[in-house]
């Protein structure tokens, strides 16, 4: 055999022998998100200084590499493929098989070979298990392209598309792989001499950058607006300022222009439409907010670099990277005190800023222009998907942007902005879309059959997985209306097509009226596997972190279906990947209405008020009456008749499903204090509470109580609303107020976990759920959770809320499907399989 030494578990396994000089071939095999990522290029540039010869080329998902020459030199290549591999490649797997015939010829020198669509199946390969093909994530402009961008003497100068194999689209443009311009959206382009001559040129940096393109053969910008579909608010000179129809530089003039004037523009970004007005401009965003249908949501706030994201908020070096990777993710900062920079209605009454820099040659060029932070946000309607196509958006925005600035360059495939925070000094995803999405995850235990799971209503995303390979589509959006429905088959077909994923398992929720969960009834598949929506969210979290064995589950959100038929949301449960039981939960109360509790947080309040669920012994009247007597001012508040009818719908059981729910605890809180009667979006008057916190210390708890019943520990959370009502009626500070009732929960999570630990003997905690984007609850739970000797996790990858919960739907299915066992499961619950566990029924 030849002298080629093992590396890493890459072995060659054959070599020849010509005259004096031992000679070793092989084949490289290269997995992982290697396509799109200048992957080819790199082993060019090394195998060429190696000197050694053969080719490179995409096949299928995977780059192969057929290579002969002295062992040394192909000890180094093999080795520098993993450890030299470009910033954006992720490789996964190294697979080397002997060459035997066919044998690169000596000296005829290195090349990049034309790709293939699948695997050819040549003779001396042998079979290999399936492998899910990687699509890299959009990739922000480079710094070597800004410089071109901006300087007068390149032919690339104020190109909004210019990039590099470093940068520029990835996941929007491809229709399939292997990653080639034909079968990107970038075939209706075809290369100038120039740019080809650059793409074929080993020693360029667009060296088979796909997307290439110039001023003389690539996209172009275009502007249109048109007083049939100027919004009846706009300014009335806006008809009579700006063209109706304009290209290149012209078109881009015009939106600066609008912008300036206090215009909203519909810009064509990588994944999808946004809207831009001018951010200091108080008008110009109350305009937005009016056509967006958005009263209160926080808009996002592009700013050019650093410094402009230094006038507006406080920033770590965390943070800093953060803002400057290449993924250009919103970050949620906190605002600096001194906001002049920022017109009062972008966010309103928020402690935090969600600010990101600009991720295209396009952005760039507009804030250039404008010298102002801009608003961007979506390109939709309020529950709406984000729009893509050219004539679906001028559809769809005619009533909300005043011009529209687009190009010929098709997306795809929708990718909204990502939304990320620092929690402890590690990122915490809060959106995983552009610039993360679609780059792959792992499943701590690897499912034997590919598998799609289809995740929840809300903040809806879906996961695809094989092996240990989970791939987790970009934010949806709510699936309550049928656009969004649509939306999400749409990526879901794409995207299985090009990771190459067909899954016969489907994975859902327990919830039978989810529409994802109607999906996966009526697919065609070999087996259907339902998840519990917390052990979901708990699961999550371990995946992301690699546990397997049994952790304390904290799941704290809004409201999902629980295995003994009532609305779960404040659930502690000791669980693997595999089952749970419920070991602790908050205490229950009435949502009068149902959703329209949800969405008005002053009924969460009443439902607390009048039917929550009796745990005080034989004084339930009596203290039940004392805490009507207290909430008299709150009750005056509210119309006679809202109350007068919420009070006979409890009482009688009428439209009022129980909930154990820490979100409808939040939102009750909120109400009480006056902070959020109503709610315009899921969560708002949890975020005005923890808004009305920040600045106060966490110097004391309000009064709580736990019972056990059946063995679950609950939490009854009567005590700490009726010092909430005695504190006001007392001239407590609200601000005060709200950050002692994120003390409690904190303090009643703790002890939750720790009478856990005890009777289970465990410390790892996983904290999951929507309630876990609060991030003075979580930073308080972190060091008190610690403080007791446990090890608490969060979730940083993917999603605390909904958003996340189709991974960790993927993750209990493999498990089970894989059989992982840790415990014995018949102790515990698997819905829709082992019975056993019965939770109190109260």
């Amino acid at each position: 055999m030849s002298g080629l030494n093992d590396l890493d578990g890459v072995v060659v396994v054959g070599h020849a022998t010509v005259g004096q000089h031992e000679r070793v071939a092989c084949r490289l095999e290269v997995h992982g998100t290697v396509q799109g990522v200048g992957f080819r290029p790199f082993v060019h540039r090394l195998a060429t200084s190696l000197g050694v010869d053969g080719w490179v080329r995409n096949d299928d998902g995977r780059v192969v590499v057929e290579v002969a020459g002295p062992p040394d030199a192909l000890a180094v290549l093999s080795s520098r493929l993993w450890t030299d591999a470009p910033p954006r490649a992720r490789v996964s797997d190294v697979r080397v098989t002997e060459l035997s015939a066919g044998l690169p010829r000596r000296g005829c020198g290195f090349r990049v070979a034309e790709s293939t669509a699948r695997s050819t199946g040549e003779a001396h390969c042998r079979p290999l298990a399936p492998s899910v093909r990687q699509v890299p994530p959009d990739i922000a402009t480079c710094e070597p392209c800004l410089t071109e961008l901006f300087d007068p003497d390149d032919r690339r100068h104020r190109y909004p598309f210019v990039n590099c194999t470093d940068c520029g689209p990835r996941a929007t443009i491809v229709d399939t792989l292997p990653y080639d311009r034909e079968r990107t959206t970038m075939r209706a382009f075809p290369m100038c001499d120039d740019c080809a001559r650059e793409y074929a040129d080993p020693a360029d940096r667009r060296f088979h950058a796909e997307p290439i393109a110039c001023p003389r053969c690539g996209p172009g910008l275009t502007w249109r607006t048109d007083g049939d579909h100027v919004s009846p608010t706009s300014p009335p000179t806006f008809p009579r300022l700006f063209p109706r129809q304009a290209h290149g530089e012209d078109a881009l003039a015009a939106a600066v222009a609008l912008v300036r004037h206090g215009g909203t523009v519909a810009l064509k970004g990588l994944g999808g439409y946004q809207l831009v007005c001018d951010a200091t401009d108080g008008a110009a965003v109350a305009r937005l907010r009016a056509r967006k249908q958005r009263p209160a949501k926080p808009f996002a706030v592009m700013v050019a670099d650093l410094d402009a994201a230094r006038e507006l908020a406080h920033l770590d070096g965390s943070e800093a990277a953060l803002l400057t990777s290449a993924a250009r993710p919103v970050v949620l900062l906190r605002r600096a005190h001194d906001n002049r920079g920022l017109a009062g209605p972008v966010a309103p009454d928020a402690p935090r800023l969600g600010l990101f820099l600009p991720a295209t040659p396009l952005h760039h060029l507009l804030l250039a222009e404008l010298a102002r932070p801009l608003v961007v946000t979506s390109g939709n309607l309020s529950d709406e998907p984000i729009a893509i196509d050219d004539a679906e958006a001028w559809e769809r925005l005619a009533a909300v942007a005043d011009g529209f600035l687009g190009h010929d360059r098709a997306i795809r495939s929708p990718y909204d902005d990502s939304v990320i925070r620092v929690v402890a000094g590690r990122p915490s995803m809060i959106r995983r879309a552009r610039g993360y999405a679609p780059q792959p995850l792992c499943l701590p235990v690897g499912a034997g059959e590919p598998l799609l799971a289809v995740g929840a209503q809300l903040k809806h995303t879906f996961t695809l997985a094989e092996g240990t390979t989970a791939v987790v589509g970009p934010h949806t959006g709510d699936l309550e209306r049928r656009p969004t429905m649509e939306a999400f088959e749409r990526s879901l077909a794409h995207l299985s097509a090009v990771t190459g994923i067909a899954a016969r398992v489907v994975v859902h929720d327990l919830h039978p009226g989810y529409l994802s969960t109607r999906y996966a009834l009526a697919m065609d598949a070999d087996q259907r596997v339902a998840v519990q929506h917390h052990h979901a969210h708990v699961a999550s979290c371990a995946a992301e972190h690699g546990v397997t064995g049994r952790f304390i589950g904290v799941a704290y959100d809004g409201l999902g279906l629980g295995d003994d038929g009532t609305l779960w949301g404040g659930e502690v449960l000791v669980a693997d990947l595999v089952s749970y039981r419920r070991v602790a939960r908050f205490g229950r109360a009435p949502l009068p209405g149902g959703a329209a509790a949800v969405r008005r947080p002053a009924r969460m309040a009443l439902g607390y008020l009048f039917g929550a669920e009796p745990l005080g012994g034989s004084r339930e009247t009596d203290l039940r009456e004392a805490d009507l007597r207290l909430a008299a001012p709150f009750l005056d508040r509210l119309p006679a008749r809202e109350v007068s009818v919420v009070a006979r719908m409890v009482t009688r059981g009428v439209n009022c499903p129980v909930a154990s729910s820490a979100g409808r605890l939040f939102d009750a809180a909120a109400a009480l204090l006056g902070l959020r009667d109503e709610a315009t979006y899921e969560g708002e008057a949890a975020v005005a509470l923890e808004a009305a916190a920040d600045g106060n210390p966490c110097d004391a708890e309000l009064p709580w109580r736990l019972a056990r019943r059946g063995g679950v520990l609950i939490y009854d959370p009567r005590p700490t609303l009726r010092a909430v009502l005695t504190g006001l009626y007392s001239g407590v500070d609200v601000g005060v107020l709200a950050a002692r009732f994120h003390a409690t929960v904190a303090a009643v999570t703790v002890a939750f976990c720790s009478d856990v630990a005890r009777r289970y003997g465990l410390r790892t905690v996983c904290l999951s759920g929507g309630v876990m984007h609060n991030q003075r609850l979580v930073e308080i739970l972190l060091g008190a959770l610690t403080d007791a000797g446990l090890e608490p996790l969060v979730n940083e990858q993917v999603p605390a809320g909904d958003g996340g919960v189709s991974y960790g739907q993927a993750a209990v299915a493999a498990a089970r499907l894989t059989g992982l066992r840790t415990h014995d499961h018949d102790s515990f619950r698997v819905p829709g399989g082992l019975q056993g566990f019965q939770d109190d029924r109260g």
